[in-house]
């Protein structure tokens, strides 16, 4: 498949919000798969605002950067809290020479393997929800048409998000993203408890409870409560090896 192919079904995905069974969640996470498959970065992660105004981690690509985020929204310090609170782009910053920028982030960021940094405005004109944040494992900047990209899907994202609340009659989008929130708790909780069960580690536990959700059309939530609630044994997701 060229390349052009592919980004014209990535952003027709991030454009089709319009659906009954619109899953914020799986959404955000897919939005941020989308961005290392595309962009040259090796992980992403991305935050929103919930209805009291504070950033929160909604999605990460992986384990390590989903903690590194925590982190980061603990200290508000770091690419991702300097891009929501000013509402600009912050790119190319070289974590090892960015000590005095933020102190305390970036030995943590250079600790989990990352070299470089990038954050993107989730943004619609002049109102930001959130922060697309890149990590690589490289230093240097990226090209600006990697830049342009990555901010066209983050704003072709914001503006799906803004027209799922239009849809829904009556709901706000601070209500919309707060409860987004509350399902990213639920599935961190339910990740935990199948991992243990399981034997397996977080990364894959939820790509067990994603595939399932899939396989079965119900949202990522749905199978997450199921988990906790002991209603799926984790030997459906998990089979053991004959």
């Amino acid at each position: 498949m060229n390349t052009q192919t592919r980004l014209g079904q990535v952003f027709v995905e991030l454009a089709d919000t319009m659906v009954e069974e619109f899953d914020v969640i799986e959404f955000m996470q897919m939005l941020t798969e989308r961005t290392i498959e595309l962009l040259d970065v090796d992980a992403a992660g991305l935050m929103l605002t919930d209805e009291r105004g504070s950033l929160q981690l909604v999605a990460s690509t992986v384990e390590k950067m989903r903690v590194l985020e925590l982190f980061e929204l603990q200290l508000q310090e770091g690419p991702c809290y300097d891009c929501w609170t000013t509402g600009r782009p912050v790119t190319g910053v070289a974590l090892a020479e960015a000590v005095d920028r933020w102190p305390a982030f970036m030995p943590a960021a250079l600790a989990a393997g990352y070299s470089s940094t990038h954050a993107l405005p989730m943004r619609l004109r002049g109102r930001v929800i959130g922060a697309l944040n890149l990590f690589a494992d490289a230093e240097g900047p990226l090209d600006s048409e990697d830049l342009a990209l990555g901010q066209a899907m983050a704003d072709v994202a914001t503006i799906g998000l803004l027209n799922q609340r239009t849809r829904l009659e009556g709901t706000l989008l601070s209500e919309q993203l707060q409860s987004a929130l509350h399902s990213r708790v639920l599935i961190e909780q339910a990740k935990g408890a199948l991992a243990q069960r399981a034997g397996i580690d977080l990364e894959e536990a939820f790509t067990r409870m994603r595939r399932h959700a899939r396989g079965r059309g119900a949202t990522l939530t749905t199978v997450a409560q199921a988990v906790l609630d002991g209603t799926i044994d984790h030997r459906v997701l998990v089979p053991t090896t004959p």
